[in-house]
């Protein structure tokens, strides 16, 4: 799919790469995300909670290394400028040091960007007023990226099932609720009434041959897979993000063609040009499932080694700047 060498980079002083940095976001603007406690942070969008505890800590502490070596390495001097809304894009999502490592930037107030962007960490999204500029825009369809609606879409991309009927089926589930990101699944037995705001799911044996759990998380740009993070962690933990391995992976090293064809029907059914997908592979039938989507991918996956964090920002920020200037040309009849 797309090779880090496709982005050239101009290395230039570290000075410059901090001050060019300092330009997107602001520490006041940071802080004002999170309600701060003496025991942990909550996010107010999400209400997502991130404890003080050791663990948690060894996580940030990772987070800034990477970050520090993503804005002191070296990036072209141009690259594609996004307009986000409703809200910013923080450097702790993906789509933050990618566009950086392609020498671009997010739009400012009155700036008219390359592509529009929504951006707002939520499961359903509102739409968004924008100027008529006849600027391409990313995600804005992508109204609804409930649990149910994944499944739905999955099921019309693929050609075959992942929700189940509690009340119709026998043997074990999955029970989850319908919003993204926290990790609340939890095996069942059918058959059983559906709780309200649950979704049922098969579920999946997606042991590595060693018995970790093993999670393809799959970012997408431009509606098409750019690359594989296998998660890895015990069975016991199936449902949390404590990962105790991860490995970079090519998209063909991972999906047939045939597989990688559906994932991008997928997102089109989705109306998602920039996301990530959870990706099961179940041991026995050696079928894939799209179990959750979002557009606000987070990462890399901290456990990730540093040289492949980096290593997949760049292959990132390549795919990206490659879609840009797709759209680009496309919304000036240039292709």
């Amino acid at each position: 799919m797309y090779e880090v060498e496709s982005l050239k980079a101009e290395p230039h002083l570290a000075r410059a790469q901090s001050q060019s940095a300092k330009g997107l976001f602001t520490l006041t603007n940071l802080l004002r995300d999170f309600e701060w406690s003496w025991t942990g942070v909550t996010v107010r969008k999400t209400g997502a909670r991130v404890p003080f505890d050791a663990a948690h800590l060894s996580e940030i502490f990772h987070w800034c290394v990477y970050f520090i070596r993503v804005v002191l390495s070296p990036r072209p001097k141009d690259g594609p400028l996004i307009g986000f809304a409703p809200d910013p894009a923080r450097p702790w999502y993906l789509i933050w040091p990618s566009l950086f490592l392609t020498g671009g930037r997010a739009a400012e107030p009155g700036e008219t960007p390359h592509v529009w962007m929504h951006f707002e960490d939520r499961t359903h999204s509102e739409p968004v007023s924008l100027p008529n500029d006849g600027v391409p825009r990313w995600n804005f369809d992508a109204h609804d990226l409930s649990k149910s609606r994944v499944a739905a879409a999955f099921e019309e991309a693929f050609g075959y099932s992942l929700a189940l009927d509690p009340r119709q089926h026998e043997g074990f589930a999955v029970e989850k609720g319908e919003a993204n990101g926290i990790h609340d699944g939890r095996i069942i037995t059918m058959p059983c009434e559906p709780k309200p705001g649950k979704v049922y799911q098969k579920l999946i044996d997606n042991r590595g041959n060693d018995g970790l759990i093993e999670d393809l998380r799959t970012p997408t740009v431009g509606g098409s897979p750019a690359l594989v993070y296998i998660k890895r962690r015990p069975e016991q933990v199936r449902f949390s993000n404590d990962n105790t391995q991860c490995w970079l992976r090519s998209v063909d090293e991972i999906f047939s063609s045939e597989e990688i064809a559906a994932i991008t029907r997928f997102c089109q059914i989705l109306n998602l040009d920039w996301g990530g997908l959870d990706i099961l592979r179940d041991r026995t039938s050696g079928l894939i499932y799209v179990v959750d989507a979002n557009r606000t991918d987070m990462g890399p996956p901290i456990a990730l080694p540093l040289s492949d964090k980096l290593k997949s920002t760049y292959i990132l920020a390549s795919a990206l700047k490659v879609s840009c200037e797709k759209v680009r040309l496309r919304a000036g009849g240039g292709i």
